[in-house]
């Protein structure tokens, strides 16, 4: 597993902080210069979206601009040369995993090593109908997912040699993965959710960082754990060393990251109102209050948090940078 992710190596103040960029209802001059900004700036990583309808379509927004994910993260991969990159997260119903585990490792290439495998199992109904693809109900889409995990797993440990793999979704006919990724021993496989019975036994099996998305996050859970909160995290940890005990693997090989959907403000009116309308998994208040919250994940060993700034145009993310992440730099 790279450095980025060493949990040995990442405590405290060596908190790695990211920024997931919108790819709906913005401008391509947008995106650009707020990558521009994460770049020159003290973050150590960016991260998209993947949807081909806005998730607020709900509220009218449908037909708003949105840009397709793994395009955005090939372009940034010529514009950057710092920034980590990756997806919060690809989803695995809408692309084949083989044709994904192709794509991770030119990604890889053309970054020279920047990128993270980041998937889940696909969520939202609409985008399926709309686009024609199938939506198997949510049992088939965790088995699915399992699979693909598994499939790329295999296609990224290989060592260059041809792959053979049958299952009851996906299958390779030796099939090759050259050239590979340039990390070592390979790309890292991130899987994000919160499910304790299926996805988080998935990240045991296949995985080698967790994302706990608080975008993700129910409101009972949110009442019953007390939001983003260091009870939710702990619940999830036990429950992911559990499967790590079934799986016969250790769970200090598995790393752990947060998706924090955030706002910077010293109104509290305005902080619950966004609290209200986003979910309870936000973190919404001023600095101090942001960086405590970070510095308690930091404290029990998560190596990265993904703030997600709203909005992340390019004002937002140099606030947040001076008033945040320069904290933890």
């Amino acid at each position: 597993m790279p450095d980025d992710f060493n949990t040995e190596t990442r405590r405290g103040n060596c908190m790695k902080i990211g920024a997931s960029v919108a790819s709906y209802t913005t401008t391509w001059d947008d995106i650009s210069a707020a990558i521009e900004t994460l770049e020159t700036g003290r973050w150590d990583s960016v991260w998209f979206p993947d949807h081909f309808i806005p998730p607020s379509a709900w509220k009218g927004a449908e037909n708003e601009p949105i840009y397709e994910a793994w395009t955005l993260v090939s372009a940034v991969a010529g514009m950057t040369e710092k920034l980590r990159l990756g997806h919060l997260v690809s989803g695995n119903t809408y692309r084949n995993p083989a044709l994904v585990a192709k794509m991770a490792t030119t990604i890889d290439q053309v970054s020279r090593g920047r990128f993270t495998l980041s998937v889940g199992a696909a969520w939202l109904k609409r985008e399926h109908e709309a686009y024609g693809w199938v939506y198997p109900s949510m049992r088939e889409r965790q088995d699915r997912f399992e699979e693909a995990c598994a499939l790329i797993r295999a296609l990224f440990t290989a060592g260059g040699q041809p792959v053979d793999f049958q299952g009851r979704y996906y299958s390779l006919d030796s099939a090759p993965l050259s050239p590979g990724s340039v990390q070592e021993p390979h790309i890292p496989i991130m899987v994000g959710g919160l499910g304790e019975r299926r996805t988080l036994r998935t990240l045991a099996r296949y995985g080698d960082v967790w994302n706990l998305d608080g975008f993700a996050m129910g409101r009972e859970d949110a009442r019953r754990l007390g939001g983003m909160s260091m009870g939710l995290y702990n619940r999830k940890v036990s429950v992911i060393e559990k499967h790590c005990e079934d799986a016969g693997r250790d769970p200090g090989e598995i790393s752990h990251t947060v998706f924090m959907p955030t706002m910077l403000t010293d109104d509290r009116s305005e902080a619950d109102e966004f609290i209200e309308r986003v979910g309870p998994g936000t973190v919404a208040g001023s600095a101090g209050y942001i960086i405590e919250r970070i510095g308690e994940f930091a404290e029990a060993g998560v190596v990265e948090i993904m703030l997600a700034p709203r909005p992340s145009d390019a004002e937002s993310l140099q606030r947040l940078d001076e008033e945040v992440v320069a904290a933890f730099s």
